[in-house]
């Protein structure tokens, strides 16, 4: 379950008036709704599920304090949400009903005390069932006679959808129950979920087809089940697991004991969980999940934590349900930033600038709602265990291929390992050697540098600039990118296409590509016709003028990102300016040097940069031959009688009468500095709606505030 919303610091729930609690409860009330309609009719959530558990709790922690606060609207009192009308409603006989969670040890220890109290038991005996929880779509199968009859949804825990033609396309659901003792109406509940294996599978197949692509197991299975055409979703690799019963004839109950009645589903034809275990203490409860937890990533499918059941099926009758939830289950959920699993190789990847990054090749395991298969190992130093600056890996903890690793993912940023389990290390997992040379065809020595001040270690990179094929087709990705040329219809996979059969090799042979198509025909290429040629055609013909800043940007050298490609076109004005200066400095011409170090922020990184692109006779032809195809627009010199020349500004919150790049591009134009951060130096601050932290810097150091009307009326726009 794919759930995020933005952390913020909030008050103690015990710190809140009646007045402050009421109205955070009717807006997570609200939050809430939304969030459980998106996951559960949309099969599209918006945020993780930790995000949403700790909304819930937090709900809950209100409700529990002001009691009269709840209400039969309240979503504590509802289960999942109403059905989404695309199919026909079905009334559960049986309410389907949500489990409460547990996310610490301590929770555990309260669910069985509570139950032991309950049931006034002598000693805390108490036995119960343990098994995965399915991260998947929970499903209840009416059988009558013997006969599947009817499938429906849990939807909002009353009422839930008819998937019935759909569900009988699954191999994992008898049409006809097995065996004696078969009651004459008996509903099966359980999950309905996808394999990890068959998600990536479908995935790949989505994005070939151009079709939706799903973010996990969970939505997949959801999105394929709810189909209107049951031949869809029998095309889908889907799997069911019993676990529940709903109503079953009157004193017709097959056993009388949770574990008994799982081993009664597989005498049915049911599929059931193998892990599923019976436990006799908490402590074997902890150990279980702990257990389970270490398997998560050898699991073809994905699970979000474990769940404990009463076994003996008179003491659930007796426990009974409080508000919306059983008293005799719960579900003891997994921290869902991390996960353990294995990595099976390390692979290194070549960047546009010719840096090595390691990447870990792991055993795919859901972590905060998505399926990791890739690990960022940072460097050399860092697979060795020396350290990179902002991670937890412990010192010494080398990483090795086959070693058990604990990987986190915070939001949308790249999952990297925390933790080796060295208890885990097999005895063949093997040390990873970086490559002396590039993994590129051309075999070209590789190179130790420095990374870049405030990091740790070192970064290794290839020689071979343009020369490496790696390096040749980032650098061709930057230069179509949005904020180079901005090519529209020629994007990374047209492009590497393009450059694997060889019709594009540098940037010039993108403008040469109409005249050539006579022999190229891309017309007759899968994916292509004659209308989706002539509009790239025409796309790229569109591009052939190009403002000096963008060119500069385009041509992919290290360490001359926008701001800086914009310092220089500023500097020199136009293209022959800045490149009778380039080719100067790239043969050491010191007064060169110097006019190009007296330029805004530019300094000695920046300058060798450019001297050792343009001293690379390779480079030098690839740019000649480029400037010949493009016409390179002169650069607009910064005004400096404008109301804004010289200051600093910042920009925050929303703007709603422009983009943030036209504010700043505005404002560079009318010889102002845009920073990203407030300080004293600060001259303005333009804040929208939405203003946070820079508004309050801004007070905090007396710098004039604008609203973007006054920004306006001040720049004369």
């Amino acid at each position: 379950m794919a759930r995020a919303a933005k952390s913020r610091p909030l008050r103690d729930v015990a710190d809140l008036t009646k007045a402050q609690a009421k109205v955070e409860h009717m807006r997570l009330a609200l939050e809430l709704e939304g969030h459980d309609k998106r996951y559960y009719q949309d099969d599209a959530p918006t945020v993780t599920d930790a995000e949403y558990d700790a909304l819930r709790q937090r709900f809950n922690a209100i409700e529990k304090r002001f009691p009269e606060f709840v209400s039969a609207e309240s979503p504590s009192q509802k289960v999942g949400a109403a059905p989404s009308g695309r199919f026909k409603k079905v009334r559960h006989s049986i309410p389907m009903l949500s489990l409460d969670n547990a996310f610490a040890e301590e929770d555990v220890r309260d669910f069985v005390g509570r139950i032991v109290r309950f049931l006034k038991l002598d000693d805390d005996k108490v036995d119960f069932s343990a098994e995965p929880k399915i991260d998947g779509l929970s499903m209840s199968l009416r059988y009558e006679g013997g006969e599947l009859v009817t499938a429906a949804t849990r939807g909002d825990g009353a009422e839930g959808e008819d998937v019935t033609a759909n569900i009988r396309t699954l191999e994992d659901v008898p049409q006809k129950l097995k065996g004696r003792n078969v009651p004459d109406i008996c509903e099966v509940r359980g999950e309905v979920y996808m394999t990890k294996k068959a998600f990536l599978a479908l995935n790949e197949r989505q994005k070939a087809a151009g079709d939706t692509i799903f973010a996990n197991p969970r939505n997949s299975a959801a999105g394929s089940l709810r189909q209107k055409d049951p031949t869809i979703t029998a095309s889908r690799p889907l799997g069911f697991f019993a676990y529940a019963w709903g109503e079953m004839s009157a004193g017709a109950m097959p056993e009388d004991t949770q574990s008994g009645m799982i081993r009664w589903f597989e005498r049915c034809g049911f599929k059931t969980n193998p892990l599923t275990k019976l436990c006799h203490s908490v402590e074997e409860l902890l150990a279980f999940h702990h257990s389970i937890e270490e398997q998560r990533a050898k699991l073809d499918y994905d699970i979000d934590g474990v769940v404990y059941k009463v076994d003996r099926i008179d003491w659930q009758e007796r426990l009974g349900f409080v508000s919306r939830t059983p008293r005799w289950g719960i579900a003891h959920k997994f921290p869902a930033e991390r996960a353990m699993t294995v990595l099976r190789d390390i692979e290194i990847q070549v960047g546009r600038t010719g840096s090595f990054t390691p990447v870990g090749k792991l055993e795919p395991v859901g972590v905060g709602g998505v399926i990791v298969q890739n690990v960022t190992l940072h460097n050399e130093d860092y697979i060795k265990g020396i350290g990179n600056k902002g991670e937890v890996l412990r010192e010494g903890r080398d990483i090795r291929i086959g070693d058990t690793v604990v990987i986190q993912r915070a939001g949308d940023v790249i999952p990297q390992v925390v933790d080796v389990v060295l208890d885990k290390r097999p005895k063949d997992a093997k040390e990873f050697h970086f490559p002396k040379k590039c993994p590129c065809p051309l075999h070209t020595d590789v190179t130790r540098e420095e990374t870049a001040a405030g990091e740790e270690g070192s970064r290794a990179r290839c020689t071979g600039e343009f020369a490496c094929p790696y390096q040749k087709i980032e650098h061709l990705k930057l230069f179509v990118s949005r904020r180079a040329f901005d090519i529209d219809g020629l994007g990374e996979k047209q492009l590497q296409y393009f450059f694997d059969e060889g019709w594009v090799k540098e940037p010039a042979d993108i403008f040469t590509l109409e005249k050539r198509n006579s022999k190229l025909k891309l017309e007759e290429i899968e994916g292509y016709g004659a209308t989706s040629v002539r509009n790239l055609f025409g796309a790229i013909e569109s591009r052939r003028k190009i403002a000096l800043e963008r060119f500069v940007y385009a041509l992919g050298m290290r360490h001359v990102g926008e701001t800086t490609a914009l310092a220089l076109a500023r500097g020199y004005g136009s293209w022959d300016a800045f490149h009778d200066a380039c080719l100067k400095v790239a043969r050491g011409d010191e007064e060169a040097m110097a006019e190009m170090d007296a330029l805004d922020q530019i300094g000695d990184t920046v300058i060798k940069s450019i001297a050792d692109y343009f001293g690379e006779s390779h480079n030098r032809g690839i740019v000649e031959r480029l400037t010949k195809e493009v016409e390179i627009i002169d650069a607009e010199k910064p005004k400096s009688n404008s109301a804004v020349a010289g200051k600093t500004v910042v920009f925050t919150g929303s703007l709603e009468k422009m983009t943030r790049d036209e504010a700043k591009a505005t404002a560079e134009r009318l010889g102002a500095k845009v920073s990203g951060s407030v300080s004293k130096k600060t001259d303005l601050v333009v804040a929208g709606p939405g203003a946070g932290s820079k508004l309050a810097e801004a007070n905090k150091h007396g710098v004039k505030v604008l609203t973007e009307d006054e920004w306006l009326k001040l720049i004369g726009e």
